[in-house]
């Protein structure tokens, strides 16, 4: 048998010959537009979309059609359909990041081959997809951000046919809560700031999503709150949980593989916030600096839940902290 670099020749050509026709089919694909929307003129469409995460109405991970029309944007799966309306979307991005065909069982062939036969195993055993991020409000004024998953060079396309309308700014809420009556044990998940790193649009709308969806499931909150929203009851929230991206560093899977056994300790992702939660009455303010590192095929998705389980922790101790600092205060009061 002929060996590449230490790698068999015929893993390479397999792994060449195979992954152009795959990504051809999908482009493929994608590029055939269908009548699925009704009622609209299809100005374009993805037939192997993902839905990463963010779509208020569909689990996460589901793969379906992701269809722009005149009027909204859909996306249909075996088990879900929904459409965001083209006039509450605010933002549209495009990314690309590289991802591992073979998996765990790829990085352990890697691993294996000997004569550095691993970085010339790493070229073939990638490909490419693209990341297209939506950002959007809802009937509510609500700020929310769906991910998506597209075969490779789709998201660029769909960023062509994207005609953005201009975000209208809702600030009834804020000021509503000068006045309005406090909603107990409901919290405010503030628009993060993301200035003093560059970060992938991708990224700054999973870990606001995560963090919306760590925080619902946290123990004695009411209701969350998200930017922009208008409360139908004209109450205004309890606490407020504010994040400002510190540092941020994007990590390479194509890195990893290269470096064999090393990749695992380097080219990893890693994020760090500074966050502070408040209370309507300006006597809590508690900072904390939160870390995350991560590596691995769904990197992007793990680091920003890992950060938002983080905060949601952080937010449940200094609730509890104020608690017990409220009761001693009331004990002192009693006893002088």
């Amino acid at each position: 048998m002929k060996y590449l670099s230490g790698v068999p020749l015929v893993l390479i050509l397999q792994a060449s010959i195979w992954l152009p026709g795959q990504l051809c089919a999908a482009n493929l694909q994608a590029a055939a537009p269908s009548t699925d929307v009704p009622g609209a003129a299809v100005v374009w469409q993805s037939t192997k979309a993902e839905h990463v995460y963010g779509l208020p109405d569909v689990k996460h991970n589901r793969k379906g059609t992701l269809t722009l029309s005149a009027d909204s944007l859909t996306f249909a799966g075996k088990s879900a359909n929904t459409s965001i309306p083209r006039s509450s979307v605010t933002a549209v991005s495009a990314g690309n990041q590289r991802v591992e065909l073979w998996g765990v069982g790829g990085r352990l062939l890697r691993m294996a081959i000997p004569d550095g036969g691993g970085v010339a195993a790493a070229a073939v055993m990638h490909h490419r997809v693209d990341m297209l991020t939506v950002e959007f409000h809802d009937n509510r004024g609500a700020d929310h951000a769906a991910v998506f998953l597209l075969p490779a060079n789709e998201a660029g396309r769909a960023l062509k046919d994207f005609v953005v309308a201009p975000a209208t700014s809702l600030k009834a809420a804020e000021v509503g809560c000068q006045s309005a009556p406090i909603e107990p044990k409901s919290v405010l998940v503030a628009a993060p700031n993301w200035d003093s790193a560059e970060v992938p649009a991708a990224y700054r709308a999973l870990v606001y999503e995560h963090l919306i969806a760590r925080l619902r499931s946290t123990k004695d909150v009411s209701h969350v709150y998200r930017d922009g929203e208008v409360s139908g009851k004209s109450a205004c929230p309890q606490y407020t949980v504010h994040i400002s991206i510190a540092t941020f560093k994007e990590g390479s899977s194509v890195k990893r593989a290269a470096l064999g056994p090393i990749g695992m300790f380097v080219g990893t992702t890693q994020m760090k916030f500074d966050v502070t939660f408040t209370d309507a009455s300006g006597k809590l303010n508690d900072s904390e600096q939160i870390k995350a590192t991560m590596r691995g095929e769904n990197e992007s998705t793990d680091v920003a839940d890992h950060v938002a389980k983080s905060v949601a922790k952080h937010y449940a101790k200094a609730l509890k902290n104020a608690e017990k600092s409220i009761s001693a205060k009331k004990t002192n009061d009693t006893v002088s």
